[in-house]
C-alpha cells in the first residue's frame, strides 16, 4: 500500500474543505488518511474553529478538532481507513516532519477579511515552501473541488529537471481518469531581432519550437511509465502566471514543480509558485523538485 496521505486542520472552513478533499483522494490512491492538528496552530492564523468556544484549554480544543475532522473524514467515506493526531507543536515544523512518511501533505487556503479563502495562510504557505513531499493545497471553487472536469493541468517552465512534478502529474491523471494537460509560457524578448537578420515571424517562430521542445522533452521520460495517459500540449505566448490562471479555471489540480535550494532548508517557490498558491481557482500541488548537482 502507498505511504499515508496526511491532511493537517485548524478547524477553519479552509482545513474542513481540506478533509473532504484529502478523503476523496485517498480513496483514489487506495491509502489510508492521517488527520494532524499541531496544536500552537491558532497563534499564527488567529482564529477559532468554527464549532469551539475561545475559553476551552488548548489540549482539549487540540483533541475537539482532531476527533471532528476524523469524524468528518469517516463520514464521507467509511471506506478510508482514518487516523489522526494532535502534537503539542509548532504547526509548520509538525507538518513537514509528517510529511517524511506521508505520499503528500494536504492543506486548506484560508484568508482574512476581504481576502478570506482568497490568499494563502501562513502555515499553509510555509508547508508549501519547506516540505519534503508534494504539497496538496485545496482551494478554488467548489466545482473545482468536485472532479467534474477530468482536467489534471501541469506547469512546464523548461528551465529545469521537472520529472518529479511530471510523473506526480501523470499520476494523478491516471487516478482520476483524465486528460493532463502540459503547459508552457514563452515570450519573445523585445530585443530579439536587434542583432540577428531574421523577420518577427521567423524570431517568433523559433522561440516557439523552443517552448515546443521544453514540453516534449519535460514528457518524454515519464509518458514511457505511463502510457495510456492523454496528454495534450500547449505552448502560449504570455506571461506564466496568467496563463496557468486561465487553464486552471476548468481543472482538478493544477501541478507545479519547486526546486529545493542546495544548502538551504526548504524550496524555491518562487515569484509565479506563490502567486497561483495565492489565487489558482483549483486545488494546488507543488512538487519538490532535485537540486541541480
Amino acid at each position: 500500500m502507498e505511504l499515508p496521505l496526511v491532511v493537517g486542520v485548524d478547524g477553519s472552513e479552509g482545513s474542513l474543505r481540506a478533509v473532504d478533499w484529502a478523503v476523496t483522494e485517498a480513496f483514489r490512491r487506495g491509502t489510508s488518511l492521517r488527520v494532524v492538528h499541531a496544536s500552537l496552530w491558532e497563534r499564527y492564523e488567529g482564529h477559532n474553529p468554527v464549532f469551539a468556544s475561545a475559553h476551552q484549554p488548548g489540549g482539549v480544543l487540540a483533541e475537539r478538532i482532531v476527533d471532528a475532522a476524523v469524524e468528518r473524514a469517516r463520514l464521507r467515506d467509511p471506506a478510508v481507513k482514518v487516523t489522526g493526531e494532535a502534537p503539542a507543536q509548532e504547526p509548520v515544523p509538525a507538518l513537514v516532519r509528517e510529511g517524511h512518511g506521508a505520499s503528500a501533505l494536504v492543506v486548506g487556503c484560508r484568508g482574512r477579511g476581504e481576502l478570506a479563502g482568497m490568499l494563502l495562510g501562513s502555515v499553509s504557505m510555509a508547508v508549501a515552501s519547506h516540505a519534503d513531499c508534494p504539497v496538496i493545497v485545496v482551494r478554488g471553487e467548489e466545482r473545482n473541488l468536485q472532479g467534474s472536469f477530468r482536467r489534471v493541468v501541469l506547469g512546464i517552465s523548461g528551465d529545469r529537471d521537472e520529472t518529479a512534478a511530471v510523473v506526480f502529474a501523470l499520476a494523478e491523471a491516471g487516478l482520476r481518469d483524465s486528460t493532463l494537460e502540459a503547459v508552457h509560457a514563452w515570450r519573445r524578448p523585445a530585443n530579439a531581432t536587434a542583432d540577428v537578420p531574421l523577420s518577427y515571424a521567423e524570431v517568433e517562430n523559433e522561440y516557439l519550437r523552443g517552448a515546443e521542445k521544453a514540453v516534449e522533452d519535460a514528457l518524454r521520460e515519464p509518458l514511457r511509465e505511463y502510457p495510456g495517459i492523454t496528454v495534450r500540449r500547449e505552448t502560449v505566448e504570455g506571461q506564466t502566471r496568467k496563463s496557468l490562471l486561465h487553464a486552471a479555471s476548468s481543472a482538478d489540480l493544477l501541478v507545479l514543480g519547486a526546486r529545493r535550494a542546495a544548502g538551504r532548508f526548504g524550496m524555491q517557490l518562487g515569484l509565479v509558485n506563490r502567486a497561483l498558491l495565492h489565487h489558482a481557482p483549483c486545488p494546488v500541488a507543488v512538487v519538490p523538485q532535485p537540486a541541480p548537482e
